[in-house]
């Protein structure tokens, strides 16, 4: 029982993960629970199981045989439509990793979940992992919701049976390598120009490769039971728009709307652009999100994890090169 499982490998966090993992010499070692449809580039060496994390019977087959698991399955959106699938993924699926992982008798479990579970709040306040769940806040952002009952579920199963789990909390992720733009759209919105008005609110972000270096850092040396919040620097969103713009040589917008007429103006503009053959993407949740601030303190995160990022201008200077390259 020396193998090492990983979820949600073929994503933005999981292939940095991955590729850290190989290039310390772990290949032989790993086992990706992928979907069907999920392909795997050439990783010679690394075994793929192939399943769905909604299965309890095909996540049993993946953890069986693994004394480490990084569970990072999941599925991102912030449609309200969704809610029933993002619930049935986030915490049906880590209800099955955990009761297989006791099952199989694991020795650690990093459970990936998000740092907006704990860190977001209407005025611009710094979060740590004291903070405590915002359900007032998440109750409305089904994605959010889901994460935080998908960690309650693996600290119920560490309170009640033990189960030897710990709680990382990555921040939103950038740099290169976000094929599905499931972190990197709202960047990808503004080289677009979807973004008409200047935002309001504020976020930390992190280097999706200096948070895959946290994950391997919680699974050396997270505490059993604990959560650490793995972000980067906490900036307005006006300044993460002016250095995109200041980069790329686009304009940002000059004027702010309240949260109200912001929605009120993309819901107009949707229906509207079409008909001169333009298109408004920015979706109504995202417009009310861009007015909260997701603050975070990663003090804890480096000081028992080694945990460390890079120069943040170098990451969003990164994220747009690799956008442009891929046309998005």
């Amino acid at each position: 029982m020396n193998k090492t499982l990983i979820t949600g490998a073929t994503g933005f966090l999981g292939k940095h993960l991955v590729d850290q993992l190989i290039e310390s010499g772990e290949a032989g070692n790993l086992r990706l629970f992928c979907r069907e449809e999920a392909p795997v580039g050439e990783r010679p060496g690394v075994e793929v199981v192939r399943g769905d994390i909604t299965s309890a019977e095909d996540v049993s087959r993946a953890v069986d045989g693994c004394s480490r698991i990084y569970h990072l399955a999941g599925f991102v959106s912030r449609d309200p439509k969704h809610a029933a699938r993002l619930h049935d993924v986030h915490v049906g699926g880590t209800r099955n990793i955990c009761e297989a992982a006791l099952r199989h008798g694991v020795e650690k479990m990093v459970l990936v979940s998000s740092s907006g579970t704990v860190a977001v709040s209407r005025n611009p306040v710094v979060h740590d992992e004291e903070s405590g769940f915002k359900y007032e806040l998440v109750y409305r952002w089904p994605y959010y919701l889901s994460k935080v009952f998908a960690e309650k579920t693996a600290l119920w199963f560490h309170r009640e049976a033990r189960l030897p789990v710990v709680i990382a909390n990555p921040a939103l992720l950038l740099g290169p390598g976000d094929e599905t733009g499931s972190s990197t759209g709202d960047v990808a919105l503004f080289l677009r120009g979807q973004v008409l008005s200047m935002p309001l609110g504020g976020m930390s972000f992190v280097d999706a490769r200096d948070a895959a270096a946290g994950l391997i850092g919680t699974m050396h040396n997270g505490r059993l039971g604990e959560r650490y919040l793995l972000g980067g620097p906490n900036w307005t969103f006006r300044s993460v728009v002016e250095c995109v713009a200041e980069m790329t040589g686009l304009r940002p917008p000059i004027f702010s709307l309240s949260p109200p007429v912001a929605r009120f103006s993309g819901q107009l503009g949707r229906k509207l652009l079409p008909l001169v053959g333009r298109s408004f993407e920015m979706d109504d949740a995202t417009i009310e999100m861009s007015a909260y601030f997701w603050y975070c303190n990663s003090a804890k995160a480096a000081a028992e994890l080694g945990f460390r990022t890079r120069d943040p201008v170098q990451t969003l200077r990164e994220t747009v090169e690799d956008l442009r390259r891929r046309g998005l």
